[in-house]
């Protein structure tokens, strides 16, 4: 963790702010990798993920926006009431499970709300590389759509759509007539690995993109950040044996996690949210079958069963091999 210091802090609208974070030590920040998160340790000393959403290839300071939620724990609120210009923070290194695609031909970028963050970085990089992309906002008022004017002014607004006073009813039309494209695009070759969608925003949103793009494009070509944690799980799971690469074998009880479990015997698991959504606690699976209860492993990643976020997840066998 870094500790750095508020140097600006702009009200996008009523409920969003953004503050900009330079190291006390004035050491640079960056570049990173466009899509990333952080964490942010806030005053009253829990820790959320939060996008990066300036230019990644900026290294003077970072730029992370925070929307005040109604049901906010002490997270997001206390960024908003407690912290100031000069006010001190700890984040960690950027993180990317969001990132863009380098060998794809075409980035459509979907967005929504605060979910327009991640997304504003992808914009930054693919305009500086000369990428072909797109970027569509969604949200119900102009008045309560962060960055708007930013985006108005950038080099690449005439690669940017908004789509406001659109109803949560009237959205799968606009994404129909945005997304109809892929399907002739996509039916041109099996082998083209063209067009790749990236979406964040609202839960129910980010699930009308999906449904929508994997009518013509593969699964593995819609990506899509989770700052939510998934739905509980109907069935709590049963108890089972954790066993470590080094042959320590340990039972993880119905009630109780992974990281729980292993924190219990003295291992220091790097974990953040403990929530399935920040990917700091996935470690490799070297046997057995996970049952994946996360939000940061993509569809792909889960397939393949070779890593688990332990914080949530568990397995559907008796035993479960995992390396620390």
């Amino acid at each position: 963790m870094s500790t750095v210091r508020v140097t600006h802090i702009v009200a996008e609208t009523d409920t969003v702010k953004s503050f900009r974070l330079v190291r006390t030590d004035g050491a640079p920040l960056g570049p990173h990798p466009a899509g990333a998160h952080i964490d942010v340790t806030g005053p009253t000393g829990i820790t959320r993920q939060y996008s990066l959403c300036g230019p990644p290839y900026e290294t003077d300071s970072f730029l992370v926006a925070v929307k005040r939620e109604t049901s906010s724990r002490g997270g997001s609120a206390a960024l908003h009431d407690g912290v100031h210009v000069g006010s001190e923070l700890r984040i960690s290194e950027p993180r990317d499970r969001f990132g863009l695609v380098p060998e794809a031909r075409e980035h459509v970028l979907l967005g929504a709300g605060i979910g327009i963050t991640p997304l504003l970085g992808m914009a930054h990089q693919l305009h500086r590389e000369a990428g072909n992309f797109r970027l569509h906002y969604f949200a119900t008022a102009r008045e309560r759509a962060p960055f708007t004017d930013l985006l108005e002014r950038s080099a690449f607004s005439e690669r940017v759509r908004f789509h406001f006073e659109v109803p949560r009813t009237g959205q799968q039309a606009v994404l129909d007539s945005i997304l109809s494209a892929l399907s002739a695009l996509s039916a041109l070759s099996a082998l083209d690995s063209g067009t790749h969608v990236y979406t964040c925003g609202p839960k129910e949103f980010m699930q009308r993109v999906t449904a929508t793009a994997t009518r013509s494009l593969p699964e593995d070509r819609v990506h899509v950040e989770h700052f939510q944690a998934p739905d509980p799980s109907e069935a709590p799971g049963a108890a089972f044996e954790l066993e470590l690469g080094t042959g320590e074998v340990f039972t993880v009880p119905a009630d109780r996690s992974i990281v729980d479990v292993l924190a219990d015997h003295g291992f220091d698991v790097d974990t953040s949210c403990r929530e399935g959504i920040c990917g700091t606690c996935v470690v490799p699976v070297l046997a057995g079958e996970p049952d994946h209860r996360d939000n940061c492993l993509t569809r792909k990643e889960k397939a393949a069963n070779d890593q688990i976020a332990i914080c949530v997840s568990r397995t559907r066998g008796r035993r479960l091999v995992i390396e620390l």
